[in-house]
């Protein structure tokens, strides 16, 4: 099975040009898959049944895997199939009527702009560390980019004449315009903070860590969490919040919805649309409490 999830991958990478990130999440669903299935004595995918998708999934739900991940899953076992079957490697596709389980669409946490103020005025800007998590928070809410993005921003990546950074996933590239208070925070952290954190002139890194290394995820899950601890936000807050505040504020300052998408980078507009579905609801609540007749 190893093999031809591995020449699933390929074929994903170097033909259909996926991205990182969607390549790590279709080798490590799939892999939970040949997993359970050698523990049932199928070592070859050419043995799988439709029967033994389905207790496959079956099984997710019982151990209480979420909705979203257990579809995820079954959006992995298509792809694979289909590659299998195009390639003559299965003659039957399996999968052809796994039916995932429905997904109960959340609405996503969002902060108030006051919240976003407070959160982004924590960072002691007297401090490299400060002034570095300043311009991190600062980029990613001036962006709503995803932390992955963030972290794997090149010096290169950045323009601050022009107030631009090219934001890179994979093999898709896009521009996103910054504005002056993050373009300021930047600078400042390039000048003053980045010397003092990066030692190796070969790092091509944007933001690293204290040891001049680039900054993982997590390092920067931890940063934000600190920082909303210490503004008073009581919600469990993660980067992803910060990238639907942008989207939800932009909206509900007149962009269109176009331009957000695009500067989301999401490949389908009904994606982003979810954040008008969320302006539709703010103003009937406004209204419900406002209107005198309501």
């Amino acid at each position: 099975m190893e093999r031809e999830i591995r020449e699933f991958i390929a074929y994903l990478h170097n033909t259909k040009r996926t991205s990182y990130n969607t390549e790590v999440s279709y080798q490590r669903d799939l892999k939970k898959l040949a997993v359970y299935m050698k523990e049932r004595g199928l070592k070859d995918l050419t043995e799988v049944t439709r029967g033994d998708l389905e207790a496959y999934i079956l099984y997710m739900e019982k151990e209480s895997f979420a909705s979203s991940s257990i579809s995820r899953s079954v959006a992995s076992i298509r792809a694979l199939y289909h590659f299998l079957f195009k390639e003559g490697i299965v003659t039957e596709d399996p999968s052809e009527e796994l039916k995932p389980p429905k997904v109960e669409k959340r609405v996503p946490e969002v902060l108030t702009i006051q919240e976003v103020v407070d959160l982004l005025a924590q960072p002691d800007t007297k401090t490299s560390k400060g002034i570095r998590d300043s311009a991190m928070l600062e980029l990613l809410y001036a962006t709503g980019m995803r932390v992955s993005e963030l972290i794997h921003l090149h010096m290169s990546d950045v323009n601050l004449r022009l107030s631009y950074v090219t934001c890179s996933e994979g093999d898709k590239a896009r521009v996103i315009p910054i504005g002056n208070v993050s373009r300021e925070a930047l600078l400042r952290y390039i000048q003053q903070a980045r010397p003092v954190f990066v030692k190796d002139e070969k790092e091509e890194t944007l933001f690293t860590n204290c040891s001049g290394k680039p900054m993982s995820r997590q390092g920067f899950w931890k940063v934000l969490k600190g920082y909303a601890d210490a503004a008073g936000i009581k919600r469990d807050i993660t980067p992803h919040t910060l990238r639907h505040s942008f989207a939800v504020h932009m909206l509900q300052n007149g962009a269109d919805v176009r331009s957000v998408q695009e500067m989301l980078g999401h490949s389908d507009i009904s994606t982003t649309q979810i954040y008008l579905n969320m302006n539709d609801l703010k103003m009937r609540e406004v209204y419900m409490k406002a209107h005198p007749r309501s």
